[in-house]
């Protein structure tokens, strides 16, 4: 099968979430000839995630919503059978599934349709739900035992991680999330002693981000130098939310970072990337979180910083070490080690102008090689031929 007779349907709920750029990039940086269509339910944020040949089942009018919300809220087994009517007729060769409950929702349909399947998981659907959901502990084995399916993950240790769910170790390949680096103007940014050290966090009120512990390090590197500290980001709609946003707000008041740190809220991607240019240091040191939550791979903002030409901060948190090599292109601490977050801002701190320098560059040159959008895009199409 060549590129020019590829037909691949694009299935996700929603299409698209301000937090889901690297799902738009995967699709966006599919090689000429793969012609690609989204199927979900809703839309959102189109101006910002424009594709073509998008299939929106509420675009289809109020009626047939209701009734596959109506079918859904009384426990319809058909999956969503408005992929149905769209794999009848665009006829592809391929259906690849964003996240792996929904791979499961669809399965069926998929088969019915002789399509091969190829599922990407990414962080909770796989770490959270079956901790805090066991019905998927009986569900995923059902969805990996089904035939001309593939399972893609972001890096080696998730790779595991879907072994230990019951993943048939050759059904798995590691399919880097990557981000368009020539796209990405590479400024590195240099601190020079005497100056404030500017601090980017950039991530959802999520306890898997780490957030806390990142202002608990801050307000100890506070006495030894000014800083100036960004925050992007909010709270989802959820308890759960609104008390990891009371930590982060805690946090800011007990060390008294008030006054030199800037609440921006979510913002759009175009934000964050001036924000990467206008900050000396990426602070995102993510955990696993109590109800099991975790990156899964790495959050794509670290491959986004470290192409930008800032300096990061991080952790040995999923793949993480595989995008940030530590020692080599940024530093790492355990997670919720804070002693282990505060070294690791002075080990950049310690560093002269060409360590520094160095360490950017060799991040730079890592995105180059391993986690490109456009190369990652052939690797992605090459899966969906079987012939990676």
């Amino acid at each position: 099968m060549t590129d020019t007779s590829l037909k691949v349907v694009q299935y996700a709920p929603s299409w698209l979430p301000q937090t889901q750029t690297w799902l738009y990039s995967q699709v966006r940086n599919l090689p000429p000839g793969v012609e690609s269509h989204v199927v979900c339910r809703s839309t959102r944020n189109l101006a910002q995630f424009e594709v073509p040949n998008i299939h929106s089942l509420k675009q289809e009018g109020l009626g047939p919503y209701l009734l596959y919300k109506l079918r859904y809220a009384f426990g319809s087994r058909d999956g969503f059978p408005y992929l149905t009517e769209q794999l009848r007729a665009i006829r592809p060769a391929v259906v690849h599934s964003h996240f792996g409950n929904n791979g499961w929702t669809v399965r069926e349909a998929v088969r019915r349709a002789g399509c091969r399947h190829v599922v990407t998981f990414y962080g909770q659907d796989m770490s959270k739900l079956p901790k805090s959901k066991p019905v998927w502990r009986q569900r995923y084995p059902q969805l990996f035992a089904e035939p001309d399916t593939l399972f893609l993950c972001e890096g080696s240790a998730m790779g595991r991680s879907l072994e230990q769910l019951g993943c048939p170790p050759e059904k798995i390949r590691v399919q880097h999330l990557g981000v368009d680096v020539s796209a990405v103007p590479y400024r590195p940014r240099l601190w020079t002693p005497g100056e404030p050290l500017k601090v980017l966090i950039a991530a959802s009120f999520r306890e898997k981000k780490g957030i806390p512990y990142a202002i608990e390090a801050l307000g100890r590197i506070q006495r030894e130098l000014p800083l100036q500290v960004t925050i992007i980001g909010d709270a989802e709609p959820t308890e759960a939310g609104k008390q990891e946003k009371q930590k982060i707000l805690d946090g800011i008041r007990r060390h008294g970072l008030g006054p030199v740190t800037r609440l921006l809220g979510y913002q759009p991607f175009a934000v964050l990337r001036a924000e990467f240019e206008a900050n000396h240091l990426f602070l995102a040191p993510s955990v696993t979180a109590a109800d099991g939550d975790s990156e899964g791979g790495a959050p794509v903002s670290l491959t986004d910083a470290a192409a930008s030409g800032i300096a990061v901060v991080s952790s040995f948190h999923c793949d993480i070490p595989e995008v940030i090599r530590h020692g080599q292109t940024g530093w790492l601490a355990q997670e919720r080690d804070v002693d282990g977050i505060t070294e690791a801002i002075r080990r950049w701190l310690s560093a002269d102008a060409a360590q520094w320098r160095g360490w950017l560059d060799a991040g730079r040159r890592h995105i180059e090689q391993e986690y490109d959008a456009a190369v990652q895009g052939q690797r992605l199409a090459a899966i969906y031929r079987g012939t990676p």
